[in-house]
């Protein structure tokens, strides 16, 4: 037996809107038993305090239990990234995969995915955060059938981060976290993923990373990683999208890494690869072929773009993250004509520093 991948985009009015995906279960579109991973953009500020992921989470998961048993439901990794400033559209991104009598002509759409264990919260934006996600990826990438790093295009990945809370019950145990903020932790938790992206990817060898160089060493980045994180989970839910000659249908995959938040040309070279013509903003016709549009966004650390001066760092009372966020999507909607693009923020070691990595998921060009 061969497997098959699936994807789905699906719009949703409210983070607690599953009809749409209910609706495609109903219609046959979609077979629940298959759903492996969904990826969420929901309206939010995307910070500690985004509740709307953790609201996102509970709603997509009681739906998937009326659908199979309750264990199966937690296996699927439910990635929500908070934030939709500016155009970008709320949707859901449906991953699911089928086992298939037919035969493979070449490469397709290859998807894995795991689950990591409880991520102590000493660890999180440490070196132990990082040899656990490189060994999630690796796992991943199994569960894929992908041997080859080079045949992995993107790492997607849901990553915890500290409260209060968590950070008392870590001292209170005699140890010490990476930092007592809590927002500067998210940041430190995206970028230990990233660096295990790059060791299991073999971009980055694991010797020339030190605790110290967690969200400080900009030269150091993955160029397939996108890590989001968020309150809702203690662990880490990885699923990796690559090519595969031992997987069959239509979809394919390309990447591309952005350097910078308005550097669109190499996303249109990766869709020319995929046999998009990308001559200008995307018509409908080929937009029709294009099924996911997945994207790193950061600013700058130097607070400049393309030598003049931005001020999303400067704002004390918008996150940069969503300046970045509303930047990028708008950039990217230029290209292929529609804002239902899945944009996650924070790109520390994703990609260039101020730029990202950035996924395109097509129906095959005839």
């Amino acid at each position: 037996m061969t497997r098959r991948a699936y994807v789905h985009r699906i719009s949703a009015t409210a983070p607690d809107d599953v009809s749409g995906i209910e609706a495609a279960i109903r219609d046959g579109r979609v077979d629940p038993a298959g759903i492996v991973a969904i990826f969420g953009k929901t309206e939010g500020n995307g910070c500690v305090n985004d509740f709307a992921r953790g609201f996102a989470t509970q709603s997509l998961g009681l739906m998937l239990q009326r659908y199979m048993s309750a264990d199966a439901a937690h296996a699927v990794c439910l990635v929500m990234s908070g934030g939709t400033e500016g155009g970008m559209a709320p949707h859901w991104t449906v991953f699911e995969r089928r086992e298939t009598n037919e035969t493979a002509t070449g490469p397709a759409l290859a998807i894995g995915r795991t689950r990591t264990p409880m991520l102590p919260f000493a660890a999180l934006g440490r070196g132990a955060e990082v040899d656990m996600v490189a060994e999630g990826v690796r796992a991943a990438m199994s569960d894929a059938g992908i041997e080859n790093p080079a045949d992995v295009h993107f790492v997607q990945i849901k990553c915890p981060l500290l409260t209060l809370q968590r950070i008392g019950e870590a001292e209170a145990k005699g140890d010490t976290v990476a930092t007592r903020d809590t927002l500067k932790s998210m940041g430190l938790s995206r970028a230990a993923s990233a660096l295990g992206v790059a060791v299991a990817l073999g971009e980055i060898f694991r010797d020339t990373i030190t605790d110290d160089k967690i969200a400080a060493d900009y030269s150091l980045w993955s160029g397939r990683a996108s890590c989001s994180s968020g309150i809702e989970l203690l662990d880490h839910e990885i699923v990796v999208l690559g090519s595969s000659p031992e997987w069959v249908g239509p979809l394919v995959v390309d990447h591309a890494v952005m350097s910078d938040g308005i550097d669109v040309e190499p996303v249109r070279a990766a869709l020319r690869r995929l046999g998009f013509a990308a001559d200008g903003q995307l018509g409908p016709a080929e937009r029709s072929r294009l099924v996911a549009l997945l994207s790193k966004a950061e600013a700058s650390h130097d607070g400049k773009l393309r030598g003049h001066r931005h001020t999303m760092l400067d704002d004390s009372d918008i996150s940069s993250t969503r300046h970045a966020r509303a930047f990028v999507c708008g950039a990217l909607a230029g290209l292929v004509g529609h804002a239902e693009i899945y944009v996650s923020g924070g790109a520390e070691h994703q990609g260039p520093d101020g730029g990202g990595p950035v996924a395109v998921i097509a129906e095959r060009s005839a």
